[in-house]
């Protein structure tokens, strides 16, 4: 079953995204904001994409606290997990913020929130997600 690993601090937000990738998508769904978790699911082939937030509040790695673009920039780095899909979902939506956290992160995607069209959500999500 294709996977879709979901960091993101707001409860909400992860709630939300679930529902609409389990339900409209048929996609399982894991979340953690653990940079270590998010490591090892992306090492082991444990996701097909990732949903990253860009701010988040409660992520560490070796002691330092990490946001979504750094962690993103880790997984585009490492060999074993460059490929695997980021798309960056963010508040983070003024003029020129989505070239700019695209360049810095090297993510390949980027879906502003709040999510409001659930469909096209969806649709985005699905259409980077690696053919078999």
């Amino acid at each position: 079953m294709t996977t879709a690993l979901i960091v993101e601090d707001e409860a909400i937000n992860v709630k939300v995204f679930s529902k609409i990738l389990t339900k409209r998508g048929g996609l399982a769904v894991l979340h953690t904001e653990n940079v270590e978790e998010v490591m090892q699911i992306a090492q082991s082939g444990g996701a097909d994409i990732i949903l990253m937030d860009v701010s988040l509040s409660n992520s560490y790695y070796q002691g330092k606290p990490m946001n979504g673009l750094q962690i993103t920039q880790m997984l585009k780095a490492n060999p074993k997990t460059a490929g695997l899909p980021v798309i960056l979902v963010t508040a983070h939506a003024n003029e020129g913020d989505r070239e700019n956290l695209l360049e810095v992160s090297h993510a390949d995607g980027y879906i502003p929130k709040p999510v409001v069209d659930h469909q096209e959500f969806l649709n985005r999500i699905l259409e980077m997600i690696p053919k078999s």
